[in-house]
């Protein structure tokens, strides 16, 4: 019994108590440590007035109007708050230069009707109130805008109508009533009451007419100055280009030969000897004579035994090619410098364009104006319709994006193709004269039907760039045209007007120069300048750089190859030189 009580005491658990020490020599006593914490002890009274402070302030702080990323969200009133703040150390009214979009701070854009505005104007000036656009309320004064039910100027009430109807009939019926009792003398002198009553349509009426004295000699003299200087406005109209006195200096021996012969009548043996072409290897003959740049050059059409030259020293020169190599006769009736230059098919007269708005028409061999046009713009590119029956027809591409068309007989603008989005630069006929190309500032080709101011082809890619200067193949299937991005692209001239991606001519560096681009005349050279003073021949087929010269010191800016000579080239530059190559 002893044994089985001790074991059922063995087997309760007892009560831990510290106090006692265990009794067995082999267990070792328990070590409590104290507890630690690493956090820091934290008063939650402050710690919940602190977090409602940091809202607070966060509710009622503003916004920097610099700032993109905001770590909370505001409210409605702090995105719209006012921007105010401390006075800025380099602004006074305490806005940065940054933040202005008016001398005197920011100022919110607001988009309001023109109708509108006007209408709340003129209503706070006759009524003293007027809508606040911002809010659905009115400003001013509230008292009137109640007693007259928030009317504006626009909108009279019903009643406001009806009464004043009633007033104008009551006055109608009065004047008809006292019309047979009214003195005629006194109706026909203004300076009564009778003839103002009768007369109150009048904007003064109610006022007395003043009547006018005796004018002054001075009063007088400007009366006529007036009249004279409307007269001349409304009698012929205005020349529109800078007016100049056209001149013209003959430099030759004679103008006319012992035979009789004209000075621009070409050599009975001037015709093509080869109609193989060869390029250019040595200099021939260089004119000198332009005081500044040259920017065009055209040769005799045909024969080629005169060239001419237009000048940015407001000239324009003729020179002799085959026989003395001189100066013939300079042309001088532009103020300002010469753009273009276009001989007609028989060479008899040409058309010259300049910076002073003017396009004059020549006669070759006499040297006199015989027509000038001007639309008040200027022009970049003059060019005749190359049909014989058409000769009458002058085409100017302008800086106002318009292709101008007169006929020179009647000196009337006859047609306007007005679709390009930038100065028009170039005009080709192609198709037998029954189309043209024109290229413009706006990076496009349009193709026009002549006569018909409608684009029949409109050619505009993201990689084009501007060309100022186009040439058409003398098989006339082919465009050539001076790209801005120093490269010749060439076009068909078939219905579709399509790139042709296997023919590019590049190497030479025109970016910024309207260099002018050509063709031999049996088509297997392409030629162009440059802007270094280069002058550059690629073989057509091939597409491979033939030769380059070193012509002028500067742009060469236009060359062209001469029409009978087979291996002869002109070109001019920037310097003020012509040069000839054989």
């Amino acid at each position: 019994m002893d044994l089985l009580q001790s074991y059922v005491e063995e087997d309760e658990p007892r009560p831990s108590t510290t106090s006692e020490p265990d009794p067995s020599p082999d267990s070792s006593p328990i070590r409590t440590l104290p507890a630690k914490s690493a956090a820091p002890k934290v008063d939650d009274t402050m710690l919940s007035l602190t977090v409602s402070g940091q809202a607070h302030s966060l509710a009622h702080k503003p916004i920097d109007p610099t700032q993109h990323l905001v770590s909370f969200n505001p409210t409605y009133e702090q995105l719209w708050a006012p921007i105010v703040g401390p006075s800025h150390p380099y602004a006074k009214d305490g806005l940065a230069q940054g933040l202005r979009n008016h001398k005197l701070g920011f100022v919110e854009n607001a988009n309001i009707e023109s109708f509108a505005f006007d209408e709340q104007y003129n209503t706070f000036y006759k009524f003293g109130y007027a809508a606040d656009p911002s809010q659905n309320s009115y400003v001013g004064d509230v008292e009137g805008f109640q007693k007259n039910d928030g009317i504006s100027v626009y909108n009279i009430p019903q009643r406001e109508q009806k009464k004043r109807k009633l007033e104008k009939k009551k006055e109608t019926l009065e004047e008809s009533e006292g019309d047979g009792e009214l003195d005629k003398e006194e109706v026909e002198n203004p300076a009564t009451e009778t003839w103002l009553m009768k007369n109150r349509k009048s904007p003064w009426s109610g006022k007395k007419d003043w009547v006018q004295e005796e004018l002054t000699e001075e009063q007088k003299k400007y009366a006529e100055e007036h009249a004279k200087k409307k007269g001349e406005k409304e009698g012929g109209e205005r020349e529109k280009g800078e007016a100049h006195a056209d001149k013209t200096t003959f430099h030759g021996k004679e103008e006319k030969d012992y035979q009789g012969r004209s000075w621009i009548a070409p050599p009975k043996d001037a015709k093509a000897s080869n109609d193989h072409c060869y390029i250019p290897k040595r200099l021939v003959h260089t004119w000198t004579g332009h005081t500044k740049g040259v920017s065009a050059i055209r040769f005799f059409p045909k024969h080629g035994h005169l060239i001419l030259s237009a000048g940015m020293d407001t000239k324009v020169k003729i020179w002799d090619v085959f026989n003395s190599g001189k100066c013939m006769r300079t042309y001088m009736g532009h103020t300002k410098a010469v753009r273009d230059i276009w001989f007609s098919n028989d060479g008899s007269k040409f058309l010259s364009a300049g910076y002073d708005k003017n396009i004059k028409y020549w006669d070759t061999e006499t040297g006199q104006v015989i027509s000038a046009f001007s639309t008040g713009k200027i022009p970049y590119v003059v060019r005749l319709n190359p049909d014989e029956d058409k000769q009458n027809v002058l085409l100017a591409g302008m800086s106002d994006k318009k292709i101008v068309q007169w006929d020179i007989n009647s000196g009337q603008i006859t047609q306007e193709y007005d679709q390009h989005l930038g100065a028009v630069n170039t005009i080709t006929f192609v198709d037998n004269n029954r189309r043209f190309v024109t290229s413009s500032d706006d990076k496009s080709l349009r193709v026009w039907e002549y006569g018909i101011p409608v684009v029949i082809k409109y050619i505009s890619e993201p990689h084009m760039h501007s060309m100022p200067s186009i040439s058409l193949h003398p098989n006339s299937n082919w465009l050539a045209c001076q790209s801005l991005d120093n490269q010749i692209l060439i076009y068909s001239t078939r219905e579709r007007f399509q790139l042709n991606k296997k023919k590019r001519f590049a190497g030479h560096i025109v970016a910024g120069y309207a260099c002018q681009v050509n063709f031999s005349p049996d088509g297997r050279f392409v030629m162009s300048g440059d802007g270094e003073g280069r002058c550059w021949f690629w073989d057509w087929k091939s597409c491979k750089v033939f030769r380059t010269l070193k012509c002028h010191d500067g742009v060469c800016i236009g060359s062209e190859w001469h029409p009978l000579e087979q291996s002869k080239v002109a070109t001019c530059g920037w310097d003020g030189l012509i040069k000839y190559w054989d």
